[in-house]
Formats: C-alpha cells, sequence, structure tokens
C-alpha cells in the first residue's frame, strides 16, 4: 500500500522512535509499568496493519477531537503541508468482555485524519494485550 490515499494523508513507513515510550507511558496509567513495557515492545515487533480512521475511534470508544484542539490542529497542518505522519500504536480490545480497544499513541493524528477524510486508511501496529 502506497504511504498516501486518496484523502492526501501521508504516512511515515514506521512509527517514529519516541512514539513507543509515549505509548508505554500512556499505558503504564491502565496497568502496571512492567506490563505496559512489555506492551509497548510488543508494539514494536507488531507488523503494520491498515484500519479506516472511523473503525479506530470506534472500536477504542473514544469522540473525535475538534479541528482546533492544539495538537489536532498541528496534524492537521502537517497533512495540508504533505508532511508525512506517524503511524499509530493501538492495544486490541476485548469484545467478549466489552473492554475497548486502546490507541496508546496517536489519538490525535486518527482524529486529523478523519476530520480529512473519516475513511482514510491510518497504518497501525496493533498488539494483544496480556490476559
Amino acid at each position: 500500500m502506497s504511504d498516501s490515499g486518496k484523502d492526501g494523508v501521508m504516512w511515515l513507513p514506521e512509527p517514529e522512535a519516541k512514539d513507543y515510550p509515549a505509548a508505554a507511558a500512556y499505558l503504564a496509567l491502565l496497568a502496571p509499568d512492567d506490563v505496559a513495557a512489555a506492551i509497548a515492545a510488543s508494539l514494536q515487533a507488531a507488523p503494520i496493519q491498515h484500519r479506516k480512521a472511523k473503525d479506530i475511534l470506534r472500536a477504542a470508544r473514544l469522540v473525535l477531537l475538534p479541528p482546533d484542539n492544539a495538537h489536532v490542529a498541528s496534524d492537521l497542518k502537517k497533512i495540508k503541508d504533505g508532511r508525512k505522519l506517524s503511524p499509530i500504536l493501538m492495544v486490541r480490545g476485548d469484545l467478549a468482555k466489552g473492554i475497548p480497544a486502546q490507541i496508546a499513541d496517536g489519538y490525535h493524528r486518527v482524529c486529523a485524519s478523519y476530520l480529512t477524510d473519516e475513511n482514510t486508511d491510518i497504518p497501525l501496529k496493533l498488539a494483544d494485550a496480556p490476559r
């Protein structure tokens, strides 16, 4: 798949190195540090997949942030300027238990992509939480 869809959102081939510690820091709010670190390591090893912006937000049960949110606005400017965004890092939810997926890093990028086109194909790395 190319790094740019019909919507004009362009993506780096891999997440930036800084995204993994950011994901671990977020996940450490939801799980012990060692579990968060293990999930971050799983994310680093995971292959890139593609999912629609609208599906990512629904699976995570997150609201769409407005275009005037500072971080969303920054990412919208990057899109307008033709700069590539970093793929997102996500932890799979559990449908049977009613646990939503978690965007460990990249919520603002998902929102900016959705605001550009809700059908934006977003590259992501997906890991399972330890059971």
